[in-house]
C-alpha cells in the first residue's frame, strides 16, 4: 500500500476510523482461555516411572528375582558356577559337549544377569529422560501462561487506548 507523501518526504499516516463499539466487544470476546483437563491430571500424577509398574504378589516376586539376578555379582557367581563344570566338559574331548557347555551353561547362565543389568541401566535412563521431558513440558507450559498474561496485559492496554480514541460517549462509558 502506498501512503501519500508530504512535501518534506515523510509519509502521512491517515488516522484509521475507530472501530464501532460492537466490533470492539467482539474482539475482546473472541478468545476465552480454558485450561486443558489433562494439565491438572499430569500435575497430580507426575511422570510415569518404571517402579510404578509393580503390582500384586507375582509382580513383587518377579521384581525381587530380577533385582537379585540382575546384578554383576550374580554374573560373577554364575561364571564361577559355570566354570566348575568346564574341566569335565574339556576332559570329554567331545566337541558337542564343549559346544553345549559353552552355549547352554556358560552363555545362558552368565549373559542373563549381564543383560538384565543393561536393561536396568536403560530403564533408569529412560525414567530420567521421561522426567526431564516432563520438566521441559512444565517449563514450556509456564512460558505459555506467562505469554498469555502478557497478551492479556496488551489487550487491556489496547482497550484503554481504544477508549481514549473514542473519547467520552453519550452513555458515559
Amino acid at each position: 500500500m502506498y501512503l501519500p507523501v508530504a512535501s518534506d518526504a515523510t509519509p502521512v499516516h491517515p488516522r484509521p476510523p475507530p472501530l464501532p463499539r460492537r466490533l470492539r466487544c467482539l474482539v475482546v470476546d473472541l478468545f476465552k482461555y480454558v485450561q486443558h483437563p489433562h494439565i491438572a491430571v499430569r500435575r497430580r500424577e507426575g511422570p510415569a516411572r518404571t517402579t510404578d509398574e509393580r503390582v500384586g504378589r507375582n509382580g513383587r516376586i518377579g521384581l525381587f528375582i530380577t533385582t537379585v539376578v540382575g546384578t554383576m555379582w550374580a554374573a560373577y557367581l554364575f561364571t564361577a558356577l559355570a566354570l566348575v563344570s568346564l574341566p569335565s566338559a574339556i576332559r570329554s574331548h567331545d566337541l558337542i559337549i564343549i559346544v553345549a557347555w559353552t552355549a547352554q551353561t556358560f552363555l545362558q547362565l552368565v549373559l542373563l544377569p549381564i543383560i538384565i543389568v543393561g536393561q536396568n541401566v536403560q530403564a533408569r535412563t529412560a525414567d530420567r529422560r521421561a522426567e526431564q521431558t516432563y520438566d521441559d513440558v512444565e517449563a514450556v507450559l509456564d512460558e505459555c501462561r506467562q505469554l498469555r498474561a502478557h497478551l492479556q496485559a496488551q489487550e487491556r492496554a489496547l482497550d484503554a487506548f481504544m477508549r481514549r480514541l473514542d473519547g467520552p460517549t453519550a452513555d458515559g462509558a
